[in-house]
C-alpha cells in the first residue's frame, strides 16, 4: 500500500508542478528562517548557563541615592564586599573580585619585539576558576591566579603572541606597567558568555588588594552560594548589613544598597550600568520568537491553501476510488502521506538553507551561531517535530476536506468549490497579509527611530573627531606639547582630551554647594577634560565661558590641598540645583572634595545613550588623567590628520601601538541591537512577503484556470481585459484592505511598547500606516494582476472550446 501512495503521490507531483513547487518552496524558506531564529534565540537563552555552577552564582550590584533623590545602579562595587561577604554571610561559599584594566579600551601588551593594542585585560581573585566553568589547554585552574604578576590567556592570545610554542611560563608586559608570567591559557570564551577576557591577571597583583574599602567602586562582584541556599534569606541578610554597617539612620536620604542578581539573568535582563550590562533584551527573544513561529505559519497557509484549492479539481479521483472501494481512511492517509512527501522534502531543504544562512546571521548578530549551539541530538528532534507538525498543521484539514467528498456528488460534478473552503481560503490569505503587514510596519518604525537617532541633535558634534585610547594616561605637559605639535598641521582643526568618551561618560560624584544647606548633596555625572574640550566636541554654551589657561594653572598645583577647579554644569544640573543659568556663574560647589566654582553653563548634550534621559553632569578642568585624546579633523583631510596623529603618537607612545576610531562610529555602536533587530525585521519582511506572494500567485494561478469559462462567456458577450482584470484582483484587494485594519492596531501597541525603551524617541504617525498600506495593495496587485492578465487574454473561443 505504502508503494502505491509513493507512486500516486510522485504522480500527483509531477502533474500539478507549480504547485509543488510554490508548497516546497513555501515550506523550506520557513522552515530554514525558523531554524536560523530558533538557533539565534537559543544561543541568546543559554547566556552564561554553561558554567557548573551556573544556578549558584550571583553578581552584587549597587544602587546609591543622595539626598535629592536622584540615583544610579551600577554593577561595580567597592573592593570590601568580596571578602566580607565571604566572612559574614554562611549562605556564600566563595566570592571573586573582577578589576577591568581596559575598559571599553584597550591596553598595550609587549613580548619580545611583539607589541599590540590588548582589549579586555582582567584582573581576578583566585577563587575564579573554581567557580567560573573556563576549560583549561595549558596549566593548573587551582593555583593559576594563586600568585602576584600572574596571568591567564586564551588560545587566540597565546597564538598570537607565542605561535606554537608553550605560553606557559613565558614574561610579557601588560601596560608598560606590569609584569607577568603566563601560568595558564584556557579555550577561548565562547560568544555566549557576560564575562569576556583574553588576558586575566591575578588580582593579588594590585595594590587595591591589600585593603577592604566600601569608599570607591571599580570591582565586580560576583558570589558561589551553597547548595540550597536561599537568595532571598541572603538578600535581607545584605539589606541588614548594608542598613547597619553603610547607611546613617540620621541622614535617611542618603541611601546605599548592595542588591543581588541572578548571573544567568544578566544578559538579557540586567537594567544596570557602569560596564559589564546586559548586552540583550529579553523583549527582542520574544519578538525574534513571534517572528519565527509566524513564518513558517505562513508557510503552512499557503500550503493549506493550495491544497484545499485544489480540492475541486481531485474531486473525481476521490469519487473514483471511494466508488472503487476506498475507506475514507485510506482516502485521508493517501493525502496524508502526500503532505508527509511534501514536508520531508522541505525540511531537508530547509535545513540547507539554514546550514547557508549561519554565516550571514552570524555576522549580522556578532555571535558564532551553528548547529554546535544545540544539545546533542536535538537538532534531529527538532527536524523530526517539524516534519510531524507540518505535516499535521498543514496537512491534516486538506486531507480531511478531500476524503469526505461523496461520490455521487462529486461524479455528477456537484462539488466544484464550497463557501466553507472560500471562506478559510479568505481567512489564509488576511491572516498572511496582516503578519506580512505587521512586519512592514515594524520595519518602517524602527528604521524610523534609528533615523531618528542618528539625526537628532546630540548636543555635541561627533563627526570628523578622530579618538585614541590613552591607557597609560599623559601628563599635563607632555599632553599640551603634543597638542601644540598637532595644531600646527592645517589638517587638525583642534584637539583636546578627557577621561571618558564623551558618549558614554560614567563617573559617579555627589556635588554639594556653597549656598546650600550643609547636609545637601546630589548625584552627579562628570567627566576631567582638558581646556579645549568643549570648542572641540562642538557644545554650545549658555552662560559663562570656557576654561582658561588660569583654571588649568589652579588645577595643577603641586599642593593638591591648594587646589581650585572650574565646573561647567549642564543645563539639567543647574535645574536640578534650583540656580538659572546666569545666575549660577561663580557659585562655590565641592564635587568629593574638589572644590571650585562654575565657570560656564553648557546646552544639555546627550552622554549616554538616548534610552536615558539627559542627567546633571558636570565638566571639570582636573588633569589627574587622560584615558582619550580626541582630534578634530579640518574639512575632508582624514588621511593627512591620521598621518600627522601616526606620526606623532609614534614618536610620543613608543610603547604603545597606534590605533584610532571615528566617534561618530562609536555612538553608532551603541544601538547596535536596534539596529540589528531593524535589519532582522527588514529581512524577515522581505521573506514574509516572498513567501505569501508565492502562495497568492499559485492561487491566482489556479482560480483563474478554475474560472476559464466564465471569463471566456463575459468576453464574448462584451467584457474588456480590463475588467476581467479587475474581477479577479479586487477580492484580492477587499482581503488586503481588511488586513490592513486588523495588522495596524497590532502593530501599534506592540511597535509603541517597544519605543518606551527610548527617552527620546519618534512619534507614530498615520502616515506610517499608510505607506505600509500602500506597500501591501501594491505586492498584492503586482502579484495577482500577472495571471489576471494573462487569463483577460486568452482567446474566448480557445477558453470555451477547453470546457
Amino acid at each position: 500500500m505504502l508503494r502505491n501512495y509513493l507512486k500516486i503521490a510522485y504522480r500527483n507531483l509531477m502533474k500539478h508542478r507549480t504547485n509543488s513547487l510554490v508548497s516546497i518552496t513555501g515550506l523550506s524558506i520557513g522552515i530554514g528562517c525558523f531554524l536560523l531564529l530558533a538557533t539565534y534565540i537559543l544561543h541568546e537563552l543559554r547566556y552564561d548557563r554553561f558554567h557548573e555552577h551556573s544556578d549558584s552564582l550571583v553578581r552584587v550590584n549597587l544602587f546609591y541615592q543622595s539626598g535629592d533623590g536622584e540615583s544610579v545602579n551600577v554593577a561595580v562595587t567597592p573592593t570590601a564586599v568580596a571578602p566580607v561577604f565571604s566572612r559574614e554571610f554562611e549562605e556564600v561559599k566563595s566570592a571573586v573580585r573582577l578589576y577591568s584594566l581596559s575598559g571599553n579600551g584597550s591596553v598595550p601588551v609587549k613580548y619580545g619585539d611583539k607589541l599590540f593594542n590588548e582589549k579586555d585585560v582582567l584582573f581576578a581573585d583566585s577563587t575564579f576558576f573554581n567557580m567560573f566553568s573556563f576549560p583549561f589547554v595549558e596549566g593548573n585552574p587551582a593555583t593559576a591566579l594563586s600568585a602576584p604578576n600572574s596571568v591567564v590567556i586564551d588560545e587566540t592570545a597565546a597564538r598570537k603572541f607565542f605561535g606554537n610554542e608553550s605560553a606557559v611560563g613565558k614574561s610579557v608586559s601588560i601596560n608598560n606597567k606590569y609584569t607577568m608570567q603566563v601560568t595558564g591559557v584556557v579555550a577561548d570564551v565562547p560568544s555566549y558568555s557576560s564575562i569576556k577576557f583574553h588576558w586575566l591577571a591575578s588580582y593579588s597583583t594590585l595594590p587595591r588588594s591589600r585593603t577592604e574599602s566600601f569608599d570607591s567602586a571599580n570591582d565586580f562582584t560576583f558570589l558561589l552560594l551553597k547548595p540550597g541556599s536561599s537568595l532571598t534569606s541572603l538578600r535581607s541578610k545584605v539589606d541588614n548589613y548594608v542598613a547597619k554597617h553603610l547607611n546613617d539612620p540620621k541622614n535617611p536620604g542618603v541611601r546605599v544598597r548592595l542588591d543581588l542578581e541572578e548571573f544567568g539573568q544578566i544578559h538579557l535582563y540586567s537594567n544596570v550600568t557602569g560596564g559589564m550590562e546586559a548586552t540583550g533584551n529579553y523583549k527582542y527573544m520574544y519578538i525574534l520568537s513571534g517572528v519565527a513561529f509566524l513564518i513558517l505559519a505562513i508557510a503552512c497557509i499557503n500550503f493549506v491553501n493550495l491544497v484545499t484549492a485544489r480540492s475541486a479539481v481531485r474531486a473525481k479521483e476521490v469519487g473514483v476510488r471511494k466508488v472503487m472501494g476506498a475507506e475514507r481512511s485510506q482516502v485521508f492517509g493517501q493525502y496524508l502521506y502526500e503532505c508527509g512527501i511534501i514536508t520531508i522534502i522541505s525540511v531537508l531543504i530547509g535545513f540547507v538553507i539554514a546550514n547557508l544562512g549561519f554565516p550571514g546571521l552570524s555576522s549580522l548578530t556578532a555571535s558564532e551561531l551553528n548547529l554546535g549551539v544545540w544539545p546533542p541530538f536535538s537538532v534531529v528532534m527538532v527536524l523530526v517535530s517539524l516534519f510531524v507538525a507540518v505535516t499535521l498543521l498543514a496537512g491534516a484539514y486538506p486531507a480531511a476536506v478531500l476524503s469526505r467528498f461523496e461520490p455521487i456528488k462529486v461524479l455528477k460534478s456537484n462539488v466544484l468549490s464550497s463557501p466553507g473552503g472560500n471562506m478559510l481560503r479568505s481567512f489564509l490569505v488576511v491572516f498572511q497579509f496582516s503578519v506580512s503587514l505587521l512586519f512592514i510596519i515594524g520595519t518602517l518604525i524602527a528604521n524610523s527611530q534609528l533615523d531618528y537617532i542618528q539625526n537628532k541633535s546630540l548636543g555635541m558634534n561627533p563627526d570628523q573627531v578622530l579618538v585614541l585610547d590613552l591607557s597609560t594616561g599623559i601628563s599635563a605637559g607632555k599632553l599640551a606639547s603634543i597638542k601644540n605639535e598637532l595644531l600646527g598641521n592645517a589638517s587638525i582643526a583642534s584637539a583636546t582630551a578627557s577621561y571618558d568618551s564623551p558618549l558614554n561618560v560614567q563617573g559617579g560624584y555627589s556635588i554639594s554647594a556653597k549656598d546650600k544647606p550643609n547636609d545637601f548633596s546630589m548625584n552627579i555625572t562628570a567627566i576631567p577634560v582638558e581646556k579645549d574640550f568643549v570648542k572641540t566636541m562642538g557644545m554650545k554654551l549658555v552662560a559663562g565661558e570656557n576654561f582658561n589657561e588660569s583654571d588649568i594653572a589652579q588645577a595643577t598645583l603641586d599642593s593638591v590641598e591648594l587646589r581650585r577647579y572650574a565646573f561647567i554644569l549642564n543645563e539639567s544640573a543647574i535645574k536640578a540645583l534650583g540656580w538659572n543659568a546666569a545666575g549660577a556663574i561663580g557659585k562655590e560647589v565641592n564635587m568629593n572634595g574638589r572644590e571650585g566654582t562654575v565657570k560656564a553653563v553648557v546646552k544639555d548634550f546627550h552622554f549616554r545613550s538616548l534610552h536615558e534621559k539627559i542627567a546633571p553632569i558636570a565638566i571639570i578642568s582636573e588633569y589627574d588623567y587622560f584615558g582619550k585624546v580626541m582630534v578634530r579633523v579640518s574639512g575632508t583631510e582624514v588621511n593627512k590628520a591620521v598621518d600627522v596623529l601616526k606620526k606623532s603618537w609614534e614618536a610620543n607612545f613608543p610603547l604603545q601601538p597606534f590605533e584610532y576610531h571615528f566617534l561618530d562610529q562609536e555612538f553608532n555602536d551603541m544601538y547596535k541591537a536596534e539596529s540589528r533587530v531593524s535589519t532582522i525585521l527588514t529581512l524577515f519582511s522581505v521573506i514574509t512577503i516572498l513567501i505569501s506572494c508565492l502562495g497568492l500567485f499559485a492561487l491566482i494561478a489556479f482560480i483563474s484556470h478554475q474560472r476559464t469559462k466564465e471569463i471566456g462567456i463575459r468576453k464574448v458577450l462584451g467584457a474588456t481585459a480590463t475588467s476581467v482584470v479587475v474581477l479577479l484582483s479586487k477580492e484580492f484587494v477587499k482581503l488586503t484592505l481588511i488586513a490592513i485594519l486588523i495588522a495596524s492596531p497590532i502593530a501599534w501597541y506592540l511597535m509603541n511598547q517597544w519605543l518606551q525603551d527610548f527617552a527620546y524617541r519618534i512619534e507614530i504617525s498615520w502616515g506610517i500606516f499608510a505607506m505600509a498600506g500602500f506597500i501591501a495593495i501594491a505586492i498584492s496587485l503586482l502579484t495577482v494582476s500577472f495571471q489576471s492578465v494573462r487569463a483577460a487574454l486568452l482567446d474566448p473561443v480557445k477558453s470555451l472550446r477547453s470546457e
